[in-house]
C-alpha cells in the first residue's frame, strides 16, 4: 500500500484509540489498534507529536471545511445562523475524546495539541466576519461590528460548546436554540445589503 492511504489507516486507528482512551492514549495502543509495531507508526510520523498533529490537522480542517459549507447554505438569516451552530456542535459531539485532544492540554504535554484548534477558531472567525460584512448592513460601523461580533461569536460558541460537551444540560437542538437566541437581538434588527440580496448563496 502507498504511503498516503497507509497514514490515513493509521490515523483511522489512532482516531479510534483516543475516542477510546482519551487524549493520552499511547503509541502502544494505536500500533495494537492499527495491527502493526510502534516502529511502522514511527517511520510514518516520525514521534508521538508527529501523530498527533496530523490527526489534528485531519479534525481541524475538516472542522473549517463543515463551518464554510454551512456558512454558503442559502438560508434565511436566523436559519443560517442556527445551522452554523448546530454544525459546530455536531462535530465536537460525534468526537469528543478528539475535541479535548485538540482544546485541553494536558500537563507537562510537549507537542501543544491542547491548542491545536486555536489556527481553525481563528479562521472561524475570520469567515463569520466576512459573512457578516457581505450581508448584514451595520452602517458605518460596519468593519469594527463585523470584526468584533465575528471573533465574540466563535468565542462565545467555543466556550458554551465546551460546557455543553461536558455537562450535557441539554440536547443538542436546544443549545442551538439558546445560542441563536442570546446572538439574534441585533442580527434581528439589522437590515440586509444589497449585495446579498443580489447573491443570496454569499
Amino acid at each position: 500500500m502507498s504511503s498516503e492511504p497507509r497514514r490515513e489507516q493509521l490515523l483511522n486507528a489512532a482516531d479510534r484509540v483516543v475516542q477510546r482512551e482519551g487524549p493520552g492514549a499511547s503509541m502502544n495502543a494505536i500500533a495494537a489498534e492499527a495491527g502493526i509495531t510502534k516502529p511502522i507508526l514511527y517511520r510514518h510520523f516520525g514521534d508521538r507529536n508527529g501523530l498527533i498533529r496530523s490527526l489534528t490537522d485531519r479534525h481541524t480542517a475538516g472542522l473549517l471545511s463543515a463551518v464554510r459549507a454551512a456558512l454558503a447554505e442559502p438560508l434565511e438569516r436566523r436559519d443560517r445562523v442556527e445551522h452554523v451552530l448546530d454544525t459546530y456542535l455536531a462535530a465536537i459531539e460525534s468526537r469528543p475524546q478528539v475535541y479535548r485532544l485538540l482544546t485541553h492540554p494536558e500537563p507537562g504535554d510537549p507537542t501543544g495539541a491542547g491548542n491545536a484548534l486555536a489556527p481553525a477558531l481563528r479562521q472561524i472567525a475570520d469567515e463569520i466576519t466576512k459573512a457578516i460584512q457581505g450581508e448584514v448592513d451595520l452602517g458605518a460601523e460596519s468593519p469594527l461590528l463585523s470584526e468584533t461580533w465575528g471573533r465574540s461569536i466563535t468565542g462565545m460558541v467555543l466556550a458554551a460548546g465546551d460546557w455543553w460537551l461536558e455537562q450535557r444540560p441539554c440536547p443538542r437542538a436546544r443549545m442551538v436554540q439558546a445560542l441563536a437566541d442570546l446572538l439574534w437581538g441585533r442580527l434581528a434588527a439589522a437590515g440586509t445589503l444589497p449585495s446579498a440580496v443580489n447573491h443570496p448563496e454569499t
